[in-house]
């Protein structure tokens, strides 16, 4: 990086990302010992973010924690990150790589909508058009989403969708369909192999937000025989990559 970077600012954001789920309260000493600081450089930034409401100290036991103003500004940026436009360039780029359809879905109110579409220039008919809403137990960009929902929301959304045969290889058991879930939640994306339409397959990842909530999915379409043993592993990792990039910009860290 060229740029020239403020120390003190930088020292501040080191400050505030200690506060996590295992530091929720710290002392300016303890601070300092994460941080290799002098206790006088951490008190003056701490009372600084603090005077600003970045930070608030717990009177009981003196030590200090995340203050609202941190929340007020984590509502503004959720409410205004356009996924859309995060993911544009990402999947441009992909089917620059891939040469096939990509797809972005949004999980709104229950709902599995495409709002995105681009064909590489082997474009093909199928099913999905922007605008149209999904079947979330077999599509990919439907299951990506689905494995990542807590049991009691699995139930209840299965129990509300007709769980009909699109083709012989469409999933309506709800046993088999929860155990697909857990391999599809195990290995990071989901496969449609003929189960919204013959002779088409689909490999999508689901993209988590800033509170680590599934809120879409991204999606691969191409006719089946195009997507065999040298180019299925291929599209695969290029659309988890797409998945965690689109994620990151979203403001979602992996701890694991």
């Amino acid at each position: 990086m060229t740029e020239r970077l403020i120390q003190s600012v930088e020292r501040a954001a080191d400050i505030l990302e200690l506060f996590v789920a295992t530091y929720p309260e710290l002392s300016i000493k303890e601070i300092s010992d994460h941080l290799g600081l002098s206790k006088s450089t951490v008190h003056g930034i701490i009372k600084t973010l603090e005077h600003r409401g970045y930070l608030q100290q717990n009177s009981d036991n003196q030590k200090y924690r995340l203050g609202v103003r941190l929340f007020e500004l984590g509502n503004f940026v959720g409410k205004h990150l356009d996924i859309g436009n995060i993911a544009k360039p990402i999947i441009r780029k992909l089917v620059e790589e891939l040469n096939e359809t990509v797809h972005l879905t949004l999980f709104e109110r229950d709902d599995v909508i495409y709002i995105e579409k681009l064909e590489g220039s082997r474009a093909l008919t199928i099913y999905s058009h922007i605008g149209k809403r999904a079947p979330i137990y077999c599509t990919g960009v439907g299951k990506a989403i689905l494995a990542h929902q807590n049991e009691e929301e699995v139930d209840r959304l299965l129990s509300k969708s007709e769980l009909k045969s699109f083709t012989d290889f469409t999933l309506t058991n709800i046993e088999d369909i929860k155990n697909h879930l857990a391999a599809v939640r195990g290995q990071g994306y989901a496969i449609d192999d003929e189960e919204i339409e013959l002779g088409l397959k689909c490999i999508a990842a689901p993209i988590f937000n800033h509170q680590g909530k599934v809120v879409s999915s991204i999606s691969c379409a191409a006719p089946k025989m195009r997507l065999d043993e040298e180019k299925l592993p291929k599209v695969i990792a290029g659309i988890k990559a797409a998945a965690a990039e689109i994620s990151r910009q979203l403001g979602y860290k992996d701890i694991h």
